[in-house]
C-alpha cells in the first residue's frame, strides 16, 4: 500500500472514530490517545475501523504499533500486512 494513501485513510478513519478531534494537526510521532484524548475503547474502535476500512486483520499483540500516525503507516506498509491485504482483496 502507498504510504501517502495510508496516511490519508488513517486520517479519514480517525475523523470517523473521533469526529470532534482536530486530526488535521496531528504530530505523526506522538500518540493518538494523548493528542486526541482517546480512551482504550476509542482506541480499540480505531483499530477495528482500520481493519474494516483497509480489509486487514491486526493481531491483538500488534495494536500498539498503531498508536501514532507514523506507527500506523510503518506497520501497515510491512510486507506481511500488505500481503494479507492483497490476499483478502482477492480471496
Amino acid at each position: 500500500m502507498n504510504q501517502q494513501y495510508l496516511r490519508e485513510r488513517i486520517i479519514q478513519i480517525l475523523k470517523q472514530v473521533a469526529p470532534d478531534a482536530d486530526v488535521e494537526h496531528l504530530d505523526p510521532r506522538h500518540s493518538f490517545r494523548d493528542q486526541l484524548d482517546m480512551d482504550s475503547v476509542d482506541f480499540l474502535n480505531f483499530v477495528l475501523a482500520i481493519e474494516a476500512g483497509l480489509d486487514v486483520r491486526i493481531p491483538d499483540e500488534d495494536h500498539m504499533n498503531l498508536s501514532t500516525l507514523d506507527g500506523c503507516v510503518a506497520y501497515l506498509s510491512r510486507p506481511p500486512v500488505a500481503r494479507a491485504y492483497a490476499e483478502a482483496a482477492h480471496g
